[in-house]
């Protein structure tokens, strides 16, 4: 079939397995690129495995340190006549690269919040692994069911406390417009953190350590966004954010019940992006347009794969890694400096619909999204003919 991007609201209902490949190549081009990792990782879980930053740190695991990469995502397979995700495609992508140079990696396709899925987990750890010395969580979903009570959680992106209105760049009608959003109650608050917070990464480690497939000094990431002063009534001030605060005291959780084996677990903050999630949150479509132009033209832009293979080289895998007074790991330094907010908030009270060309990069911002599903890149012939048959021979469910 001929495959054109049907784009609905924030999302793309379909992908490209040629421009997903495209996409996977050049973030190992660029790994390769650096070298190895000093010291890296050799036996690596990572829990939301296919897409964005969990992609990106699949791929700087394995092109970067050598390692074995076990991959755990929710994605959705091909037919005849439909595609597959982007992520089911990224992840066939990354497998056949990886078989290429002999590199061990296998994938379960189901709801990580599941303890079944858990289990399938430790016994393919178990059994073909060895013991995992990096466990990253980079999980992003809308619903959770909790695994003891059978309760379902939904998320919800408001902000706490009052109301929010601001301005929003809308992407389907390319139209500079205001978005109100009215305050989260506490069940909405609650179900936030249920879903989004450190509970079910807190509860992945648990179980992985009683299974006995930790290995000592093993490190745990999961991954957040902090964000200033402009994403802060929807973002950090705001229902993601309390889940995010989540993430803090999970960190301390695992350490303390992982002493024995000397682990240690940090939260990672990381820059805004393009990504599948962040496209779904109020402003940040137009926030991140108009700090991508600021960061470009100051040469300081980077994307997932520049910030993960950052995060392994700078944090994770350093002796001197970049951390804040709460011990978060933070790789978003640049995006946060005082003269990019500053310029990014200039612009932002300027904007109009008839000036987002010339005063944001939402060319450069709907490239990135149309990259996500596979589209828009130099060299993929989009008008021939491909099968959306794509095979993941190592499923190992």
């Amino acid at each position: 079939m001929v495959i054109q991007p049907k784009i609905r609201g924030f999302i793309c209902t379909n992908a490209h397995p040629v421009g997903c490949a495209e996409n996977v190549r050049q973030q190992i081009s660029y790994v390769k690129q650096q070298g190895p990792v000093a010291d890296g990782p050799k036996n690596v879980l990572v829990i939301g495995a296919s897409t964005g930053y969990g992609l990106a740190s699949r791929i700087t695991a394995a092109f970067g340190s050598g390692a074995k990469t076990l991959g755990i995502f929710f994605e959705k397979a091909p037919t005849e006549s439909k595609t597959g995700s982007a992520g089911w495609y990224n992840t066939a992508a990354f497998e056949q690269a990886a078989e290429a140079e002999g590199l061990w990696n296998k994938h379960l396709n189901g709801d990580a919040f599941t303890d079944e899925l858990k289990a399938e987990a430790i016994n393919l750890i178990r059994s073909e692994m060895g013991k995992i010395d990096l466990v990253v969580y980079s999980l992003a979903a809308p619903r959770r069911k909790d695994p003891v009570s059978g309760d379902v959680y939904s998320s919800v992106l408001k902000p706490i406390g009052q109301a929010y209105t601001a301005k929003n760049l809308n992407t389907t009608k390319r139209e500079i417009e205001e978005v109100s959003v009215e305050p989260a109650n506490d069940d909405e608050i609650f179900n936030t953190v249920k879903v989004m917070g450190g509970e079910d990464w807190e509860r992945w480690l648990d179980q992985l350590h009683a299974a006995g497939v930790l290995a000592e000094n093993c490190q745990t990431v999961a991954y957040t966004y902090i964000g200033k002063k402009l994403t802060w009534p929807i973002y950090g001030k705001a229902t993601i954010g309390r889940a995010k605060e989540d993430l803090d005291r999970a960190a301390g959780a695992i350490r303390n019940k992982l002493s024995d084996v000397k682990a240690n677990a940090y939260v990672a903050s990381l820059k805004a992006l393009v990504t599948q999630a962040s496209s779904a949150i109020p402003i940040m479509p137009l926030y991140i347009s108009l700090l991508y132009r600021v960061m470009k033209q100051q040469g300081s832009h980077e994307g997932c794969i520049e910030q993960i293979n950052g995060l392994f080289r700078q944090g994770l895998y350093s002796n001197t890694p970049i951390l804040d007074d709460a011990g978060r790991l933070r790789m978003d330094g640049k995006e946060l400096a005082d003269d990019v907010q500053d310029k990014v908030a200039a612009l932002w009270d300027q904007v109009t619909t008839d000036t987002i060309d010339s005063l944001t990069d939402y060319h450069g911002y709907h490239t990135e999204f149309l990259h996500l599903f596979g589209f828009g890149f130099d060299g993929v012939d989009y008008d021939a003919d491909v099968t959306p048959l794509v095979p993941l021979a190592n499923l190992a469910n």
